[in-house]
Formats: structure tokens, C-alpha cells, sequence
């Protein structure tokens, strides 16, 4: 069986904790076709809280690292090798707000 990478560890506690409310909001949101939010709204909202929950962890662990992601203000790299994280805090949003399992957090 193969270790595991420190940064590869990193990255899945990560994506385990941004995930966590997106399972939880995934199953609701059937009951949100007849709200008048919608379900691109209750997207949008699970979104911002992955991303915010995925950027802390990154920061956290690794504070000298860049990041990017859609909709964050990109922060310059200041590792001596210039490593930045790209992040996609609910890919296929889309899917996620219409209650298609088929969507991830990507880094």
C-alpha cells in the first residue's frame, strides 16, 4: 500500500472538511423548488462557506503558499518556490443546484 504525502494529506483533510456541509446542504435541496431562493441561491451560499472553510484549512497548514480561487482575492505566493493553490470550492455547481450527484472540491 502507498504512504501518503504530507501536502497529499493536507489537501484531503481539506477537501474532508469543505465537504462536509456540502453533503449535509446536498441533501436538502429538493425541498428548495418551491422556495423563493432557489436552489442557485442555497448553491451559491454552500459554496461560499466550502471556499472559506477550504481556504482556511490551506492557509493553515500551509501559510506561505499562494491561493486562487473563484470568487477570493488571489494572494501572491510567498514560498521560496512559489507554490500556490487553485481551488474550486464546488465544481459543478450547477449539478449541486439541481440535485445531480456529480460534482467535487477540487484543488
Amino acid at each position: 500500500m502507498a504512504t501518503r504525502t504530507a501536502i497529499i494529506n493536507v489537501m484531503a483533510k481539506a477537501c474532508y472538511k469543505a465537504s462536509r456541509n456540502l453533503l449535509r446542504d446536498f441533501g436538502e435541496v429538493e425541498q428548495l423548488q418551491t422556495s423563493r431562493k432557489g436552489p442557485e441561491d442555497f448553491a451559491k451560499t454552500a459554496n461560499d462557506a466550502s471556499r472559506r472553510k477550504l481556504l482556511d484549512e490551506l492557509t493553515f497548514a500551509r501559510p506561505d503558499y499562494g491561493l486562487m480561487a473563484k470568487g477570493a482575492e488571489i494572494s501572491k505566493s510567498k514560498d521560496p518556490k512559489n507554490r500556490l493553490w487553485i481551488v474550486d470550492s464546488l465544481n459543478g455547481s450547477k449539478n449541486f443546484s439541481h440535485g445531480i450527484p456529480h460534482w467535487a472540491v477540487s484543488i
